[in-house]
């Protein structure tokens, strides 16, 4: 039976599953920078996740169907997520960087469907398959293993994630806190960073950890600008996020125990998600194969 929500958010092993998924996703952004900045806002993962469900949903019998920017913009704001401009310069930039192409034949046609390059499709199992193998940690399980060995659960375990994720107002509106980095340029990236290298093991009774840090150094690491990272971080600081040991020299960071208590929880609503989809697929697996 998949995990709820409550359940991962009162584990006292999911940190360990969050650090674990965070390095997954640091990995991921050494391998593409480009391509994993396009996960690194809140904004930007509804749309690539929405993006790559409704090309996995096209139905040849519904031309309509599919990933076309009339379906995408629907989705996208219905809930407010984001302005058709906003959904249309998207695809443009996809497009233009090649992480998505015309389905073949549909380049003069209306509507044109799109369809994600291999590098995205690969990108995006990755993404799953992390998040399997972080549930993984938790329950001993072989989902992870399960899913690298039926590739074809991908068609039944992406739409589901990210229809549910879209619709649930506790992932697409993350709380106050989260929502001060996840809704800004790279700043998904970095708490990535930070849950990274989060030292929990000495953890004080209101703060983890993270060790030094040099802005200047991550800005160009994550190809943004010094001055927006440090506003971020100031921002944070205001809110009691983060906090430095060392006030003036601004080396070394910690987290507030408060701040990754609400990341923990927010992240468990994507988790349970991930997991619902993942029990699911596989059951349908197999009964066909029964």
């Amino acid at each position: 039976m998949a995990f709820t929500a409550e359940q991962l958010a009162g584990n006292s092993s999911f940190l360990m599953s969050i650090r674990f998924l965070a390095g997954q996703t640091r990995t991921m952004f050494d391998a593409g920078p480009r391509l994993a900045r396009l996960l690194a806002s809140h904004q930007r993962w509804l749309l690539t996740q929405t993006a790559y469900a409704l090309n996995l949903e096209y139905d040849p019998r519904d031309p309509t169907s599919g990933f076309t920017a009339v379906r995408l913009t629907g989705r996208i704001t219905a809930h407010k997520v984001a302005s058709r401009n906003t959904v249309l310069a998207f695809i443009e930039e996809l497009h233009t960087y090649r992480f998505i192409v015309h389905t073949p034949g549909d380049e003069r046609r209306r509507p044109r469907h799109f369809e994600p390059a291999e590098v995205s499709h690969q990108a995006m199992f990755g993404w799953i398959l992390a998040n399997l193998a972080a549930l993984d940690l938790l329950d001993g399980g072989q989902r992870a293993a399960f899913f690298q060995a039926n590739p074809a659960l991908m068609k039944l375990v992406q739409p589901r994630i990210a229809r549910h994720c879209l619709e649930d107002a506790a992932w697409r509106e993350p709380p106050e806190q989260v929502a001060l980095f996840l809704w800004t340029e790279a700043g998904g990236l970095v708490v990535d960073h930070f849950m990274a290298r989060m030292d929990i093991e000495n953890a004080e009774p209101d703060r983890f950890p993270v060790g030094r840090v040099e802005t200047r150094a991550l800005a160009s690491d994550f190809m943004m600008s010094r001055t927006h990272l440090q506003r971020l971080l100031a921002k944070a600081a205001q809110r009691g996020c983060v906090a430095w040991h060392d006030e003036t020299r601004k080396t070394h960071l910690w987290l507030s125990r408060d701040f990754v208590k609400e990341y923990c929880a927010w992240q468990a609503v994507k988790f349970a998600y991930v997991d619902e989809a993942f029990e699911w697929a596989k059951a349908q697996i197999e009964e066909m194969t029964v």
